[in-house]
């Protein structure tokens, strides 16, 4: 699930990682790799793999392997206008 295959004459096998907004995060090369060793990798990566082509996905897998967006923050005391203020991690990517 959320895992396409394209093969591209003359270029090395490579698993590219991408963003919901498929922006590329990461190139994993795979020429040295056995199958067993690629289909180990994937399943690490977070991919579920389907009975059937038609089988249903489970919701917890539905946007596997991304990392789920953060929802709810943890509460922070309101500064002296009442507003709780919006805090990020600079290392942090809103949509990863």
């Amino acid at each position: 699930h959320n895992l396409e295959m394209k093969h591209l004459p003359g270029a090395d096998p490579e698993l590219v990682l991408l963003s919901f907004r498929y922006e590329e995060l990461e190139r994993i090369p795979l020429s040295d790799m056995t199958r067993e060793e690629i289909n180990q990798l994937v399943q690490e990566l977070g991919f579920y793999r389907k009975e059937t082509p038609d089988a249903p996905v489970p919701e917890e897998f539905q946007f596997a392997p991304a990392k789920p967006l953060p929802i709810l923050l943890p509460p922070q005391a309101p500064t002296t206008d009442g507003k709780t203020p919006l805090k990020r991690d600079k290392e942090e990517h809103p949509d990863l």
